[in-house]
């Protein structure tokens, strides 16, 4: 008898690519259906308990009716999803984090749950150094007044100029997938890179930059870019004291999470001259409310939360969540299971 399987997707990984990987992994032994989740033309957002999520609870109780294995990028997995759907088994997030998942409910109700370290890793970090040279060298402002019909030759006089990558101090906040990728490119640049990540080993960053103090990176950096998750620790962790610290005319980057920044000390950094550019893909309140001083404080590009959105990224992530299915299916441990004591309980239950 096939396995029922949901493919959750929706416009970025298409239910589609998620069928197509699930298939290969597994041949004949699933039985897939596909869900359309309205991502990313109706932003994401809280569903009940879990954050970042797209679709109802009631859309997806109704499409995991009799599903043991979903496969999905948004779909909320919550308490009252979880407890309307007792044959599911399996849920394969296909993100950095399950961040749309309640993972205790999760391992309560005995459901296994995956994700994708990784999977726009690439992606990220080239888009971090499209938004760091593009804010180094003013792209931003220079693009909107072109775009005006307007030819500004004082963008040539020197306090307006724009620093290069080469000979120049770049501190990251965050080594891990991204961060370390973009160190490499930045090194190869002719860049002095330096990182700050308290769970980095020395070894991890030896040939390629510095494991410094938060403190001595602000200080010694003229351009900050943020790799970090949110915490407790983390959140909010760069705002005026901070940006004081670093030197003045400096460019600071974020494509890690809105949460890590104050964006009114940016704006007001920028206003006095401490800032000279910034480059954001991600805010503090998304969409970008119409009244925020970000779409009005001259030296600021910003993307719409795209950095990692790529045809690529779509693909990586289909076969990583098909992969786990497969292993699923054959018995194997899962490479990328958020809870897996659902398994040694359930192994615990079979001796006892």
């Amino acid at each position: 008898m096939s396995t029922k399987v949901l493919a959750a997707g929706d416009h970025f990984v298409l239910p589609r690519l998620l069928t197509e990987e699930v298939r290969k992994a597994t041949g004949d032994a699933c039985d897939v259906s596909e869900v359309k989740l309205p991502w990313p033309h109706t932003p994401f957002g809280p569903v009940a308990e879990v954050i970042e999520a797209s679709g109802t609870e009631d859309e997806i109780i109704e499409a995991l009716r009799g599903v043991e294995v979903c496969v999905t990028q948004m779909a909320p997995l919550t308490e009252r999803v979880l407890a309307n759907c007792p044959d599911l088994k399996l849920m394969c997030i296909s993100r950095g984090g399950p961040v749309n998942a309640n993972l205790e409910a999760a391992t309560r109700h005995g459901v296994a749950v995956c994700y994708a370290p990784g999977r726009n890793a690439v992606a990220t970090a080239e888009h971090t150094l499209t938004l760091l040279l593009a804010a180094a060298r003013g792209v931003g402002d220079t693009h909107t007044d072109l775009r005006k019909g307007v030819w500004r030759g004082d963008y040539y006089d020197y306090d307006n100029c724009g620093i290069e990558i080469d000979g120049a101090t770049v501190g990251l906040i965050g080594y891990g997938a991204i961060g370390s990728r973009v160190a490499k490119v930045l090194k190869a640049m002719g860049a002095t890179v330096l990182v700050h990540d308290p769970y980095v080993k020395p070894e991890l960053v030896e040939g390629i930059a510095e494991l410094v103090s938060l403190d001595e990176l602000l200080t010694r950096s003229r351009i900050v870019s943020l790799h970090a998750r949110v915490t407790e620790e983390t959140k909010g962790m760069i705002g005026a004291a901070q940006l004081a610290k670093m030197p003045r005319g400096s460019v600071l980057v974020n494509c890690a999470r809105g949460a890590l920044l104050d964006y009114d000390a940016v704006c007001d950094a920028l206003g006095s001259g401490q800032l000279s550019g910034a480059g954001f893909d991600v805010f503090d309140e998304e969409p970008v409310p119409a009244g925020s001083r970000l779409l009005t404080t001259p030296g600021i590009v910003m993307t719409p939360h795209i950095a990692g959105g790529s045809q690529e990224v779509a693909h990586k992530a289909a076969r990583i969540v098909a992969g786990e299915v497969g292993r699923y299916l054959r018995g194997e441990p899962l490479a990328h299971c958020a809870n897996p004591e659902v398994f040694q309980a359930a192994e615990a239950a079979t001796q006892a």
